[in-house]
């Protein structure tokens, strides 16, 4: 018997305990995500950013996060799960605490940086804590329906705290709260977890296909995030784009010879674990682009501040929460597939309808249809994915697998944003006029219009994610 599955039982008796410290790890990652947002304007005022930098505060985290998730989730896997979310919770806490101290630019975008790092970490270490603490079927899904709720909901809340901790204290205040969470997340994450054994020295760390795999999806998701708004036929994007393909190939070539590869080729032959990164790329490119307009329309369309931007947020937060509490009762009575298809099509239906309530005159009350179908749809789709991705994948293999899958998930927004403020008309922060509201509304129904195709696609793929009847 594994040292994991020896742990389980004593873990029963308290699983509520462990599952409400792993929620914790999630919320703290979404938070940290969403929660510089209303504080830019008060970093680039208070630091002395220029207009041109000031988004690397935002793109520094997004970067080496997506850059660093392969690597984190086969961290797990070889040096312990426990091991890398305590290092990760730290790396959070100290990151936060030099970010809230930061007295220049460019000391707070290399904050970003590794706090980015730190959620590439703790994102699959988190997730494969659950999948390998809770059996596969109802307690995994249930495990990974709270989990979702708090990262869900995180997202939303993001904004409302942010703005609450802004107007009260100032923008150092944002960095300043994850430090006791991230500190006593580390602390609860080494009495509660199981420990994590002598490391399996038959298994090598490919060193090799770790450098060359984070520095082509570095710099894959550096372009994605700048060329948009520079161009993509600056020297920066092309070098990028020349140096990403040539890294990626790189890392294609090292796999194939690596006695043990960072990625091992057979989670390639796993229909399911390939059907849930899809899905992962298209969640975060349709649904998870969602606030960005919402934020747009709130706050330029009809001039809400920051707290009232948060609270405008809330309503969202909850029914995503509740979606993800149904979605996992869902997948127990149709199956995986059926029911990440009914929650897309829900979503895809909520996602038209709100974009029909966008105008310049509409109330809030006439957003809610639209918002309650997409959320329960966006929170169904989100449990549903990571039920996916890790049905039928071997233990030593879950955090690898997540971090796949976490991958696509960061790639998939990148492009998916990038593409949708272009079809909005290059719709921004800064943008004002009468072709800001068409931008939005024109951004929420190709929304609209990807998650159906993504509801269509599914249906097409019978079998290929199905974990129940």
């Amino acid at each position: 018997m594994s040292t994991t599955e020896s742990a389980k039982d004593p873990l029963r008796k308290t699983i509520g305990l462990p599952l409400l410290v792993l929620a914790s790890g999630q919320l703290v990652i979404s938070l940290d995500y969403n929660i510089v947002y209303v504080a830019l304007p008060d970093i680039g005022a208070g630091l002395g950013f220029s207009d041109h930098d000031l988004q690397w505060v935002v793109s520094a985290y997004v970067v080496a996060t997506g850059g660093f998730l392969l690597l984190g989730g086969r961290a797990a896997d070889l040096l312990g799960r426990r091991r890398m979310f305590v290092v990760a919770a730290l790396l959070y806490a100290g990151s936060s605490l030099v970010g809230g101290l930061a007295q220049t630019p460019g000391v707070l975008v290399a904050v970003r940086a590794v706090q980015g790092i730190g959620g590439s970490l703790l994102f699959p270490a988190t997730l494969s804590l659950i999948t390998t603490l809770y059996d596969e079927g109802p307690d995994r899904n249930r495990a990974l329906a709270v989990w979702g709720a708090a990262g869900a909901g995180g997202l939303c809340f993001g904004s409302l705290l942010g703005g609450v901790l802004v107007e009260a204290f100032g923008w150092p205040s944002v960095f300043f709260v994850n430090v006791p969470v991230a500190g006593a997340l580390a602390v609860a994450g080494r009495s509660l977890f199981p420990a994590d054994g002598p490391r399996d020295r038959s298994r090598h760390f490919d060193v090799a296909g770790a450098l060359t795999a984070t520095g082509g999806i570095t710099l894959l998701v550096f372009l994605l995030v700048r060329a948009p708004a520079e161009g993509w036929g600056t020297p920066a994007a092309l070098a990028s784009a020349v140096l990403s393909v040539c890294l990626l190939t790189l890392f294609v070539v090292v796999e194939r010879r690596s006695r043990d590869p960072l990625v091992p080729a057979r989670l390639f032959a796993h229909r399911g674990l390939l059907a849930a990164m899809g899905v992962t790329a298209l969640f975060s490119a349709t649904f998870s682009s969602v606030p960005y307009f919402l934020t747009l329309y709130f706050q330029t369309v009809h001039g809400y501040r920051a707290v009232a931007t948060g609270l405008a947020f809330l309503v969202p937060a909850v029914v995503v929460a509740v979606g993800t509490q149904a979605g996992e009762r869902a997948v127990s009575a149709f199956g995986t597939r059926r029911m990440l298809v009914g929650g897309m099509t829900l979503g895809a239906v909520g996602a038209a309808a709100l974009g029909l309530a966008l105008t310049s005159d509409g109330s809030y009350p006439g957003l809610l249809p639209g918002i309650v179908l997409l959320g329960l749809g966006q929170g169904a789709a989100w449990t549903g994915m990571w039920i996916a991705a890790s049905a039928g994948v071997a233990p030593g293999d879950q955090g690898v697998a997540s971090g796949l899958a976490s991958t696509t998930l960061q790639v998939g927004g990148a492009v998916g944003l990038a593409v949708l403020v272009a079809v909005a008309g290059g719709v921004g922060q800064n943008a004002s006029g009468p072709g800001l509201l068409d931008g939005i509304r024109t951004a929420v129904f190709a929304i609209a219009a990807g998650i159906g195709c993504g509801a269509l696609a599914l249906l097409a793929l019978r079998g290929a994610t199905r974990t129940g009847p």
